[in-house]
């Protein structure tokens, strides 16, 4: 028998196999495919896994991140296609962290120009001191008995940005107050609003402008790690602040 001829059988055996799967299998590929693009260069849903921006955000929140929210990357990369709007003081973005690239979602506290200071966690930015209210009661209520007895909550207030932080009873002085620090161009300062339990800029330093990856706008859904997963059904569709 002709070696050539059992060969180009076997190639078109082959072929055809794959081409009947594209057949069969193409519409999936496809939408896999645009939901894998989707994801990297347009929106994500991101679970958060540590406590550091309670109480604004819980362990075991699904948060929706909008990647268009500033600028057009290509997909899987942080090269930008194009940019249309920068990081405002007091959003919540996600960033590649500048000490371990791991992926971060912490809130924008400094940016670029502007000179930020923290005294005894008395934020200063621009020579204006922060102003601290009591927290509602319904915010500080989500979080677990411990938590609740070991720190103090309030909406921290500056220019026309307001959120929630906790602190800590008692918090390490060589944390909870930093320099003054001015802002350079295309860095941001990010801070956690869970203050004394946060690896932010204070510790990985400031972040360049093009880490950042999108703006967290909702939490989609929530479940609870320390009750078995279950849900936690007055965080589901909840708009970040």
């Amino acid at each position: 028998m002709d070696t050539d001829s059992v060969e180009n059988g076997e190639g078109s055996n082959i072929r055809q196999r794959i081409s009947a799967m594209w057949v069969e299998w193409r519409t999936l590929i496809i939408f896999l495919l645009v939901m894998v693009l989707f994801r990297s260069a347009v929106a994500d849903w991101n679970q958060v896994p540590t406590g550091s921006m309670k109480p604004t955000i819980l362990e075991g929140d699904r948060v929706v991140i909008n990647k268009l929210a500033y600028d057009l990357k290509v997909p899987f990369t942080t090269w930008h296609l194009a940019q249309w709007d920068d990081p405002k003081r007091g959003e919540i973005v996600t960033f590649y962290s500048p000490a371990d690239e791991k992926l971060l979602i912490k809130r924008v506290v400094g940016i670029p120009g502007d000179v930020v200071s923290m005294r005894n966690n008395q934020l200063y930015i621009n020579g204006e001191h922060a102003e601290y209210t009591r927290l509602d009661d319904n915010i500080v209520q989500q979080l677990d008995a411990w938590n609740r007895r070991n720190h103090y909550f309030f909406f921290e207030r500056i220019g026309n940005t307001e959120h929630a932080v906790m602190l800590k009873a008692a918090a390490p002085d060589d944390y909870n107050s930093f320099g003054p620090l001015q802002i350079p161009h295309d860095k941001y300062l990010m801070l956690g609003d869970n203050r004394d339990n946060s690896a932010d800029s204070r510790r990985i330093g400031l972040v360049d402008r093009d880490r950042i990856t999108g703006r967290a706008h909702t939490v989609a859904f929530s479940v609870d790690y320390d009750a078995y997963y279950m849900p936690r059904p007055d965080r589901f569709i909840r708009e970040l602040q």
